[in-house]
This record gives structure tokens, C-alpha cells and sequence, in this order.
């Protein structure tokens, strides 16, 4: 990656600000992807605020350069500068996107990163089928890349690349990348109440989840069996709230971060946590005029979440019996590194992996280029399976 030594030394600082490009702060979303870091920098400094009417024309100014230039470069024949050219697009309009489509403004420049993703993924191999899956009267439309040499009579293993808050299928490509180099087929989907996924953000919801691995397991290339889940924020909390709802079917399981899982924080961590969620409360992304994108925090309101979502409460700690390997930064604002030590001494006594980077923050991605491929090859070998080809 052609910014990775400048990214090396941006400095370390776990926190929300859209006014300042850090290791761990919130650009670390697009960091791995964005290939012009002076040009992310020179336009971070230039941001009058975060409301739609000012902050969607800057980043779509920038997605349609760079779409304009993939398309010039399509016309030329070049279809690898042009595949490059269009990801710059959608990760400049996914930024203007942020958190999601809120606003009318906000949808046109969402569906901007649609267009510009599928603009990228017309140069696929293996190609890209956009899929749905049909659950309880609702449809979930979805990504599905499958290796070329899959077949009923040579089925492979299969990962459900678990989408979180913010972030979407059209950005969880690096994801299924990864899977198919270890010969493993994708399922990407939206997280329920985000992008294109019709359920509501609620406990409940992992039925959807549950309706794509039974997806998974009804094709015939799929080995039965060799099912396993990824997800990343709060895809790595839907990850262990779904392999603990159907452990019958989720094989493995791998959690970058993820928040609650039943980790109690002392009344100095909490006191903090509050305070970092609240910081965030003060930029509106939504139109002039409207309330906090994130509605401010309490300890009393962090109680309430805690008994609502946290998998101790759920009852389903004890019931994540198959592999886990869990992925995060120690310096982690938004999903306490707690969590990963909570679920090391709790559950079945083997199974349970984790890898911690002291110098990370939420996600670790300062070292996602470390962990992600060794994940899916982890993966891989989790999923390995002798069973008879599918009928």
C-alpha cells in the first residue's frame, strides 16, 4: 500500500473527531483503503462541519473525481487502474455517507457508493452475485463470491462476513477477498437496521443472521457442515451473539472487538466510557438543525444496554461452543478490551483464542494487514471439513 509508512506515523489516538486524521480515530475506517493520504489530510483541514449541507459536497466532490477518472480509464481499457480508481470513489462517498442514509442528501450520496462499489466489482474474480436473502416477509439484499472450483461434488467451506454500525457490504469487500484466497466462499450482508438490511437494530434480529447461514448451508457448493462467521464493531459482537443462537450451525467464529459480551466496567473505565461515547454526541451528521446523530449516554442508560444486549443476560455465553478466535486494540474507546478477557474466562474451558494489540485501538487497524489474512487462514483450517459432497 503505497501510504502505509506515512499511516505508521500518524499518531495513536482512540476518539471520534472527523477534523483529525489518527491510528484509531475516525478515519481508521477508510485508512487501509484511501491510497492518497495527503489529499485525505489537506481535505480533513478544509471542513467547515459535519452537518449534510457541508460535509456530503466535499467528500462527493472527491468519489466523483475519482469516478470520473475509473470511467475515462474503463474507456481506455486500462480495467485495473479503472477497479482502482473506482474503490477511491466509493470510500470518498462512503465517508460523506457516514453514519448512513439519514437524510435525503445523505441517500443520494449512499447510493453514489453503491454505483461506484458495483462499478469496481464488474472486474471480480471470482464475479460477484448479488443475492437475497428472504426472511419472515422481508428481503436482505446481499454479496456472494464463491471460489471457481466449487462444486456439489467438491463443495467448499463458507464465511458470513458480519457487517457492523456504520460500515456496509460495499465496504467488507477486502473481507471476502480474504476468504477466497483461503478457498472459502463469502456471504456479505448489512447488519440488521443499517444500509439494505430491513430488520430493526434488536436483539431479536439475529434471526436474520440466522436466515443467511441457513442460505449458506441450502447451496449445493457449500460443504455441510463448514460454516463460519467475521465481523468487525458491532459485526464482532453479532458474530458471538449468533454462534451462541445457533451453535448447531456456526462453526467458527472471529470477533474483531465487539461490546457486550457480559464484561462489567469498574466505576473509573465506565465514568470514561461515558464520556468517550458522549464526545462523540457532540457532531451532527445529519441536516442543520437536527439532534445528535448518537443520542448521549448515562451510566443508568449504559445499564439499561447492558441488560438488554449483553450475551451473559441473553444467557448465551455457555452456549458458544464452537471455535472463537477474538481480535482488538488495547486502547479500544468504544468496545472495552475487557470483553475479550471476559470471554477467556468464561464458557468451555478450550476453543477460546485471542490476539491483543497493546499499541491499537477499536478494531485494531493499525494491524489489520497483520491479522486479517492469518483470521481467514485460522479460519480455514477451523472449517476443514471430510464430508460428502451435497446432493
Amino acid at each position: 500500500m503505497p501510504n502505509g509508512s506515512k499511516i505508521e506515523h500518524l499518531p495513536m489516538v482512540p476518539g471520534e473527531s472527523p477534523f483529525v486524521v489518527e491510528q484509531g480515530g475516525f478515519y481508521r475506517r477508510w485508512l487501509s483503503v484511501i491510497e492518497d493520504l495527503d489529499l485525505l489530510n489537506k481535505t480533513v483541514s478544509s471542513l467547515e462541519g459535519t452537518t449534510d449541507d457541508v460535509w456530503v459536497p466535499v467528500w462527493r466532490e472527491l468519489g466523483k473525481r475519482y469516478e470520473d477518472q475509473g470511467d475515462q480509464l474503463k474507456f481506455s481499457g486500462d480495467h485495473e487502474a479503472a477497479r482502482r480508481a473506482y474503490i477511491q470513489a466509493k470510500a470518498f462517498y462512503s465517508i460523506g455517507r457516514f453514519p448512513d442514509a439519514i437524510t435525503p442528501l445523505k441517500a443520494e450520496v449512499s447510493a453514489d457508493c453503491k454505483r461506484a462499489y458495483l462499478k469496481a466489482a464488474a472486474y471480480l474474480d471470482p464475479p460477484l452475485q448479488q443475492i437475497s436473502i428472504e426472511h419472515a416477509g422481508q428481503t436482505i439484499p446481499s454479496h456472494f463470491r464463491v471460489p471457481h472450483d466449487a462444486t456439489a461434488q467438491d463443495p467448499v467451506p463458507a464465511v458470513l462476513v458480519m457487517c457492523g454500525a456504520d460500515m456496509f457490504k460495499e465496504d467488507r469487500d477486502w473481507a471476502a477477498e480474504h476468504a477466497l484466497a483461503n478457498g472459502i466462499a463469502s456471504l456479505v450482508m448489512d447488519a440488521p437496521g443499517t444500509n439494505e438490511n430491513p430488520f430493526p437494530h434488536d436483539p431479536a434480529s439475529v434471526k436474520a443472521w440466522m436466515a443467511a447461514i441457513d442460505w449458506l448451508e441450502d447451496r449445493p457448493e457449500i460443504a455441510e457442515g463448514s460454516i463460519g462467521a467475521f465481523g468487525i464493531s458491532r459485526g464482532g459482537y453479532s458474530v458471538m451473539l449468533l454462534a451462541g443462537s445457533y451453535p448447531e450451525k456456526v462453526m467458527a467464529a472471529v470477533a474483531s472487538a465487539g461490546h457486550h459480551f457480559g464484561y462489567r466496567m469498574d466505576a473509573e473505565e465506565a465514568e470514561e466510557y461515558v464520556a468517550n461515547r458522549n464526545r462523540r454526541s457532540e457532531y451532527v451528521f445529519g441536516a442543520p438543525g437536527d439532534g445528535p446523530t448518537f443520542e448521549p449516554t448515562s451510566l443508568e442508560k449504559e445499564e439499561e444496554i447492558f441488560s438488554k444486549w449483553a450475551l451473559s443476560e441473553l444467557g448465551l455465553v455457555d452456549e458458544i461452543v464452537c471455535p472463537v478466535l477474538m481480535i482488538n486494540g488495547k486502547h479500544d474507546h468504544l468496545a472495552p478490551i475487557g470483553n475479550i478477557y471476559y470471554m477467556l474466562e468464561h464458557g468451555p474451558v478450550l476453543g477460546r483464542e485471542a490476539r491483543v494489540y497493546a499499541d491499537d485501538g477499536h478494531c485494531a487497524p493499525k494491524h489489520r494487514s497483520q491479522w486479517a489474512p492469518e483470521v481467514f487462514r485460522w479460519l480455514a483450517q477451523k472449517l476443514e471439513t471430510d464430508a460428502a459432497p451435497n446432493d
